[in-house]
Parts: C-alpha cells; sequence; structure tokens
C-alpha cells in the first residue's frame, strides 16, 4: 500500500523503542535495570485515583466540549495563577488534551506554516524536531551547552534569529539535561520574542520538579509574552500519571480556538472522568507531589555521585526534572555505542544523547525515575562493564 510522502518527515522518541528492545531481553530470561524511559514509578496519589472512580459512578462518562469540560478549565486556569506569578488565565485560554504531546502538535500546526522556521533546544525533545520536520517547516537547532549547565546562551538564540523565524520552542526544567533557564535567561528570551515578534513555545511540564532552592520561572511572567506565548504543562510528571493521558496548554483564545477544533478532528474531546481526576490533583492535598520532588532529589544525588566516580564519565548534577545527562567522551565510544553495550552487556537500559539530537553525541540519558536500589544495581553494573571495557581498550591499544 502506498504511504503517504509526508510519512517520511516524521521522527520517534527512542525511549520506546529501547524499552521494547529491554522488554524483550527480560522475556529471554535478562534481567534488565529500566532507566530509559522518563515515567516517574510512584503510583498515582488515592486521593485522584478515588476522584477519577467518584465521577464514573457519577456518570463522566460521556462526550464532553472539545477544548475540555469547563470545571476542568477553570481548574487549570486557576492553578496557572497560583503557580506563575502575576498571570492572570481564564477558561477560554486553555484547551485539554490526551496527554501533552497533542498541544506540541496542534499548536504547531495552527501557528507554523512550510518554509517557516522553528528554533528548538538540541539536545532537546525529539518529538519537536519531529513535527517541525512533518508540517514541512526549517528546525534550526539551538546548542545547550555542558559548560553552561545546559543553559543555551543569548546570543546564541540571536544570532539563529531570522525573517523566516515564526517560533522559538523552550524547555525549563529541560529534557534530556535537567537544566534551568535562570530568571535572567527567561528574561533575555522574552525581550527577544518581543523585539522579533516571534511565537514561544514553552514546555513546561517540568515545572514543579526543581531542586536545591531553584525555582521555576514562566516566560509568561514578563510584559508582553501572554499574548504570543503557548505554554504547555500537564499530570504525567507531577502527579504520577502518565497513563492517564491528560495534558493542556494555556494560549490566547485566537489560537485556542483553533487548536480545540483540530481537536474535534483528531480525538473529539479528553476522556472526562480522567479531567474530573485532573481537578482532583490541581485542587486536593499536595503533599505526595512534594514528596515525588524531595525523593527524585535523594535519587538524583545518588546517581549523579555515583557516575562521577566511574571513570570516563563526567555527570553535572541538574536542577530540574529527573533526568542526567553525563558526558561519556572519557570511555572513547560514541554515545549510540555505549547505550547499545550497556544495556546488552551490563543490563542497563538509557538513551543516547543522539537520541536528543546532534548536539547530544558525547552524552547519554539516565532516568531516575527508578528506587535508590535499582540506581544503585545499575551504577555498579555501569562501572563493572565500563571499567572492563576501558582496560580491555588499555591493552589492545598497549
Amino acid at each position: 500500500m502506498h504511504i503517504a510522502q509526508r510519512m517520511s518527515r516524521l521522527g520517534t522518541e527512542t525511549a520506546f523503542e529501547v524499552l521494547l528492545k529491554a522488554r524483550k531481553l527480560e522475556a529471554q530470561g535478562r534481567d534488565i535495570v529500566h532507566l530509559e524511559i522518563g515515567e516517574p514509578d510512584f503510583d498515582t496519589p488515592e486521593n485522584i485515583t478515588g476522584a477519577a472512580k467518584a465521577a464514573l459512578d457519577q456518570g463522566f462518562t460521556h462526550y464532553g466540549p472539545s477544548a475540555g469540560l469547563p470545571q476542568a478549565r477553570e481548574a487549570i486556569a486557576a492553578y496557572i495563577e497560583r503557580t506563575r506569578p502575576g498571570v492572570s488565565c481564564s477558561a477560554d485560554e486553555i484547551v485539554i488534551t490526551p496527554g501533552a504531546k497533542p498541544i506540541m502538535f496542534y499548536a504547531m500546526m495552527a501557528t507554523v506554516d512550510e518554509g517557516d522556521e522553528v528554533i528548538y533546544p538540541n539536545p532537546g525533545f525529539p518529538i519537536y524536531e519531529s513535527v517541525i520536520n512533518f508540517l514541512g517547516a526549517k528546525p534550526v537547532a539551538l546548542p545547550l551547552r555542558e559548560e553552561k549547565e545546559f543553559r543555551f546562551d543569548l546570543a546564541d538564540l540571536e544570532a539563529r534569529i531570522t525573517k523566516k523565524t515564526r517560533m522559538l520552542i523552550i524547555n525549563t526544567p529541560q529534557n534530556p539535561t535537567g537544566g534551568i533557564l535562570t530568571r535572567d535567561d527567561v528574561e533575555g528570551i522574552a525581550e527577544l520574542a518581543n523585539r522579533h515578534n516571534l511565537i514561544v513555545f514553552s514546555d513546561e511540564i517540568y515545572s514543579r520538579i526543581t531542586y536545591d532552592g531553584f525555582q521555576h520561572t514562566s516566560i509568561l511572567e514578563f510584559p508582553g509574552m501572554k499574548e504570543r506565548t503557548i505554554m504547555l504543562d500537564g499530570f504525567s510528571k507531577t502527579y504520577a500519571m502518565t497513563g492517564w493521558r491528560l495534558g493542556y496548554g494555556m494560549m490566547p483564545p485566537s489560537i485556542a480556538s483553533f487548536v480545540a477544533k483540530l481537536q474535534t478532528n483528531c480525538t473529539s474531546c479528553t476522556s472526562s472522568f480522567t479531567q474530573m481526576a485532573g481537578v482532583e490533583a490541581l485542587n486536593g492535598p499536595q503533599h505526595m507531589a512534594d514528596e515525588f520532588v524531595q525523593e527524585f532529589r535523594r535519587r538524583r544525588d545518588v546517581i549523579v555521585d555515583g557516575l562521577n566516580s566511574i571513570p570516563g564519565f563526567r555527570c553535572h548534577r541538574p536542577q530540574g526534572a529527573f533526568y542526567v545527562f553525563p558526558n561519556i567522551e572519557g570511555t572513547g565510544y560514541s554515545s549510540q555505542r555505549l547505550a547499545d553495550f550497556l544495556l546488552n552487556t551490563a543490563g542497563v537500559a538509557c538513551l543516547s544523547g543522539t537520541a536528543f539530537g546532534q548536539f547530544g553525541e558525547g552524552f547519554i540519558r539516565f532516568s531516575y525515575a527508578n528506587s535508590v536500589e535499582n540506581i544503585e544495581k545499575a551504577l555498579d553494573r555501569i562501572g563493572d562493564a565500563v571499567g572492563k571495557l576501558m582496560r580491555d581498550e588499555a591493552t589492545i591499544d598497549g
């Protein structure tokens, strides 16, 4: 059967491919430590699952408005006002989707034309580049540099802006590096966006997961930005709700109406009872979400300290999200070769830095959304396998 040419421009998310390979090895009897997938290992808090059960009993089993249930959109708008200082938000600026990825797809489809240029972080979440290419736009990679704690340089950004630049994508805290843009960084981005009339797509899915006193700063907080920003957030990471598929975007109402129309054409609407669970997540007790962050911080310290003790590894201590992105150039291996080696030889599933773009070469990504026990097991395996690998290489070279 004929496959449309546009499909050749569509990328993928390698984490799911590596997960499949790891599952196949497990089916063969191998013990694999999963540090490849960005999914909290916690159960969804009971008050949230209870709200979903109650919603089912109350009849929230039918179609809802394409943009989302009014009470859910109102709860999200109020949550945004509580968590982004000085930002006003109303329900007509919110669209709720099955997971957060549709916000990326729909928002870019609604605002980016063929031939437009879109600047995006690299290494960065691979779906950004995938959607840009799929739409026939031009992806313009903005490097995130290790020496800047994986924050991009404003001069690098300005040098990439042309008359064809339509959109800038930012992600803070960031996947795959855990880097956070400072308030000064975000203010500088806002100034450039206003001066060059850019749309900003702000991926804030990890906004609640920060450490060591670092605070998330939303670009919505700066003058002139609410009118030109599409902000993505969701429930998967903060509330351990990955399987619920519940995300949302905040954007000007003129864009929200088209995003809702795209949802009408694609999924009709988001599941009604899961939206009611989302209302409880935002309005109910927050102590479990805060405890998740404290446990992530503990795991971060274990994995960073452990990786930095392994010859050939150099690991920055991130201030957000739940990923580390160690430099592995000292091993003498390419990113993909080392990631394959760790899976097949050491039984540790991780991702090559190149899964996140060209500037990811020389790095690999580990998710520490796993128990300390499993992280320590992975570190022992990595240390043993890489140590043997480097000894063997030295013997050959000798």
